[in-house]
């Protein structure tokens, strides 16, 4: 599969506590329970498509500074193209994700002012089977570009309340796959998915549910179904949980997949990503999903 991926990038540092809420001390010494390493939505689903086997190009922004450098090297270790990546922000993002040993965590995003940058139409890819377009304001543009070129639009709306949410319209409405999570929604899963292809037009919409697995609504079947979590075990950290589902999803789809497999090998992809601390770590190659997907075929 040749995908666009345009989205952010950013340096992560993560950090394990004793859980939630955080009460106050001056100092502690969580020994190597503090890591740093590249991170981001783009970044994250780049990297788990290009473990998989797919080529990539990803469009994102960053400063001009060592953090820059930092994702740049990154980038090169796992052979991205890098030709779209723009340096032109005031710095680069960054982010800070605190985590228990529930799997439970929260993120402090500093976005800089990638908010204000924008991608110009124009840079639509021909050669292009899909565009994951993360929903960050300077991929606006390219969602009009991208469905009139007649593309396979992807995308990821995260934390959704409201199908009307003004922020995440656009996303929703060119989306010809989407996914989002269970976090925040006032109302049963199936009732949201729902109300969410009522009102939009995606072939598949796919609700993450974190250890209850997925909720999804297939256009070709008009139906709304369920599927349990794969455990595996030994969760260390589940911050990028939800991108490592999103982009071995897509993977797996386009390969020709079936709503149901693409999904149940998407949970073992995001599963074994969850045995390892930080966003874009622990990613497994095609051949191990496989093999785990076809145990537990062979076991039931």
């Amino acid at each position: 599969m040749k995908a666009m991926v345009a989205g952010l990038v950013n340096v992560e540092t993560n950090v394990r506590v004793n859980g939630f809420p955080i009460e106050y001390f001056p100092i502690d010494y969580p020994f190597f329970g503090v890591e740093q390493s590249v991170g981001g939505v783009g970044y994250n689903i780049s990297r788990a498509l290009r473990t998989l086997g797919d080529e990539v190009k990803l469009y994102s922004f960053t400063g001009n500074d060592l953090t820059a450098q930092i994702i740049h090297a990154a980038f090169q270790q796992d052979q991205i193209d890098t030709a779209h990546i723009r340096n032109c922000l005031k710095a680069t993002p960054a982010s800070v994700v605190l985590y228990d040993g529930a799997g439970r965590r929260q993120i402090h995003c500093d976005l800089k002012d990638i908010q204000e940058q924008s991608i110009s139409e124009c840079e639509v890819l021909p050669d292009t089977d899909i565009c994951i377009l993360c929903n960050i304001n300077f991929n606006r543009k390219l969602l009009r570009a991208a469905k009139a070129a007649g593309k396979l639009i992807a995308t990821d709306v995260h934390v959704l309340s409201d199908p009307e949410d003004a922020y995440n319209r656009d996303f929703m409405e060119y989306a010809d796959i989407l996914f989002l999570s269970d976090e925040n929604i006032p109302c049963s899963a199936e009732d949201f998915l729902l109300r969410l292809s009522q009102k939009y037009s995606p072939q598949i919409i796919v609700m993450g549910k974190g250890s209850r697995g997925v909720s999804y609504y297939d256009k070709k079947t008009g139906r709304i179904q369920s599927m349990p979590a794969v455990p595996l075990g030994n969760v260390v950290n589940t911050v990028g949980a939800g991108d490592a589902l999103f982009s071995s999803f897509l993977h797996f789809y386009g390969k020709n997949a079936q709503t149901e497999e693409a999904l149940m090998k998407a949970q073992i992809f995001a599963a074994k990503k969850i045995q390892s601390s930080g966003a874009a770590k622990g990613f497994v190659t095609e051949d191990i999903v496989e093999g785990i997907f076809s145990s537990q075929t062979t076991l039931t």
